[in-house]
């Protein structure tokens, strides 16, 4: 069967209220330089600064307070932040919740990955939902494969492992259960060869769905879309979607922690974004990894505006 062109799905799709959550989280990354907090904090200060609000139609912006930063271990967690994040999660869950109750379709603007977890977290306010993980890693580290003892974890690189309920006691599970189930997460971007030995390559092995870069550039992203939405097991259930902005290619988009090669264009993502959000199972969104600091004349900032506005355009309603 053919799949309809993007632009007409999210054509026929019914507008709707979008409120932006501003989560200016750093908890989940590790310095990139010795004893200076990493910069995506002020993503969405700048985001805000270049025009997202508008951009994408917002009706409402919910500002939240910055956490503090540790760069030192913490008693009880091997995580890096690990308490600051469990309480800003719980915060931000409450956050996503309330947009959730009102009607409208929450989009949380961090900050770095771990503000998935709120994300997920809020979402579940409605019931048991799936994850749509656009990302240019798996973020599947946790315990069972790497020396947690041996070296500080950061949640930016163990979200998709502690969303599904692997990990320490304090970020994973939830209320006693994973977010979010294998067998309901899509992971779309990873742009890493994975092998069962290799780095957090144990994902091989369960449920997970996975979609990585070089497939998605070979297939398109229509094809793709249809992939990623198929049912399971005659199921389909409400999805969170997280985007990793360093699924963009390090070409369009360097400015994120972990920059690389091979990636999506901005025209890709934004149909990406508009294709999962245009069948209406997306109940809410984050954007995160952006490094204000890395584009000190706004570059990257406003295509990532653009970007959104194009990807949401299907949501936007008359304010």
């Amino acid at each position: 069967m053919a799949v309809p062109a993007l632009s007409a799905v999210v054509a026929k799709a019914p507008q709707q209220r979008v409120h932006l959550i501003m989560a200016p989280s750093n908890l989940g990354l590790r310095p990139l330089v010795a004893n200076q907090q990493p910069g995506a904090w002020r993503a969405p200060k700048a985001l805000k600064a270049a025009g997202l609000a508008d951009a994408i139609g917002a009706s409402r912006t919910i500002q939240m307070d910055r956490p503090s930063y540790r760069f030192d271990e913490e008693a009880g967690t091997r995580i890096r932040n690990g308490h600051a994040i469990r309480a800003f999660s719980e915060l931000l869950g409450a956050q996503v919740a309330g947009v959730l109750r009102s009607g409208a379709f929450p989009l949380v603007v961090g900050g770095d990955c771990s503000i998935m977890l709120g994300g997920l977290l809020g979402g579940r306010s409605i019931g048991k939902i799936g994850l749509l993980h656009v990302d240019g890693h798996s973020d599947f580290y946790h315990p069972g494969n790497y020396d947690s003892e041996g070296r500080l974890g950061s949640a930016a690189g163990m979200d998709l492992a502690l969303a599904t309920g692997r990990g320490e006691p304090l970020l994973a599970p939830w209320n006693g259960e994973a977010l979010v189930e294998d067998r309901f997460v899509i992971q779309i971007g990873e742009r890493e060869k994975l092998r069962p030995d290799a780095d957090y390559g144990d994902i091989l092995r369960t449920q997970v769905r996975r979609f990585p870069v070089r497939g998605v550039l070979k297939r398109g992203i229509a094809e793709t879309v249809r992939g990623a939405l198929s049912p399971v097991d005659g199921e389909r259930r409400p999805m969170w979607l997280h985007i990793d902005l360093d699924v963009l290619d390090q070409r369009v988009m360097p400015a994120v922690d972990s920059p690389g090669s091979p990636g999506l264009t901005f025209s890709q993502l934004a149909d990406l974004i508009s294709g999962l959000v245009g069948e209406r199972r997306v109940i809410g969104a984050d954007i995160a990894i952006f490094d204000p600091e890395l584009d000190p004349r706004g570059t990257y900032a406003r295509d990532i505006v653009a970007c959104m506005a194009r990807g949401f355009a299907g949501l936007k309603a008359a304010i």
